[in-house]
């Protein structure tokens, strides 16, 4: 009985396509975005990265082996999956022992706590990051400057996102175009010379590895595209209405986490839909809520959050939006 297979319902096809693939795939489309970190936050980069992937293989090798009792899989690439997507969504002067608790909290609370990869309700490496936000709030939002300094950690400048600056200036009743003068260009923010988590700040770089995830295909278009798709518009609508309260929507793309979580993270296979149309819902839904946090919210990032709350509802997503049974006839005999 041991050797029975479940199996879901016909027809199945065989492809060449395997996990340890995909995830190699997913790794190679990361490096970009890891040699720009590098480039701007030098040695912090590098080793808030390495704590973190190792500390992910580690502890999911670890909890596999002595509480799970089965053979650990870190053969399949996805602990070092989570382990940069971690690293790219905190400060690259994190202290390395707050790295490790975070490793853990991912790996050990997000993934293996509910049966290892494929079985997960909630993307890790985003709870890892929910988790020290909240516990080590000053440290997680301490950021370092674009440093020329390559041996720079611990010791770097931080100062204020773009977000964070705009935020406050809102806040303070400022006017947006008044705000904008002070931050860097558009193209600053594109080629990533920003303030910010260490992956998170190149929005060329994270782009080219989509495409190289689109041309190999890793992943569909429709989630990163409905995701971005959908802030783009909601922020173009908002800064119509009044553009001395909203930013011009190419902002909202170019800071904070929002292409770094379309692409990397609202992808991932586990916690998104199944169907076509349910990964549009859930991209449309995570742009929302997105701008509703960034807008209306306290926190000026909101990418991370809107994520994990449509991972939740991915469930439901699948409950109701199916596709067509093979072979299924519908009433009117069609």
């Amino acid at each position: 009985m041991s050797n029975l297979l479940n199996v879901s319902l016909s027809p199945h096809a065989k492809g060449a396509e395997s996990v340890n693939k995909l995830m190699r795939n997913v790794i190679v489309a990361m490096i970009p975005a890891l040699f720009v970190s590098i480039y701007f936050f030098g040695l912090g980069a590098i080793v808030v990265t390495s704590v973190s992937v190792l500390s992910c293989m580690f502890f999911e090798w670890i909890i596999s082996k002595y509480l799970l009792k089965k053979e650990p899989t870190l053969t399949d690439g996805s602990a070092i999956i989570t382990g940069m997507l971690l690293a790219f969504n905190v400060p690259s002067n994190l202290p390395v022992w707050i790295v490790i608790i975070g490793a853990l909290v991912s790996i050990g609370v997000a993934k293996m706590s509910f049966g290892g990869l494929g079985t997960n309700i909630f993307n890790p490496a985003l709870v890892g990051r929910v988790f020290l936000l909240i516990s080590f709030p000053v440290q997680m939002t301490s950021y370092p400057l674009p440093s020329v300094s390559f041996v720079a950690y611990t010791d770097a400048v931080t100062g204020a996102t773009p977000m964070s600056i705009l935020k406050e200036g809102i806040k303070n009743g400022e006017k947006v175009q008044d705000i904008l003068k002070g931050l860097p260009s558009l193209t600053e923010m594109f080629l990533g010379k920003i303030g910010g988590s260490l992956g998170e700040v190149a929005a060329l770089a994270l782009l080219i590895g989509m495409i190289y995830m689109l041309v190999t295909k890793t992943i569909t278009w429709h989630i990163p595209v409905s995701v971005l798709g959908s802030i783009f518009l909601i922020a173009s609508i908002l800064w119509l209405v009044n553009d001395e309260k909203f930013v011009n929507p190419f902002f909202h793309l170019f800071t904070g986490g929002i292409m770094l979580g379309a692409i990397f993270m609202a992808t991932d296979y586990v916690t998104s839909p199944m169907t076509v149309k349910g990964q549009i819902i859930y991209g449309i839904g995570i742009g929302l809520l997105t701008i509703i946090i960034r807008v209306a919210g306290a926190y000026p990032e909101g990418i991370s959050f809107a994520i994990l709350l449509m991972n939740g509802a991915t469930p439901l997503i699948n409950m109701y939006v199916k596709p067509k049974r093979f072979g299924e006839v519908k009433k009117d005999g069609k």
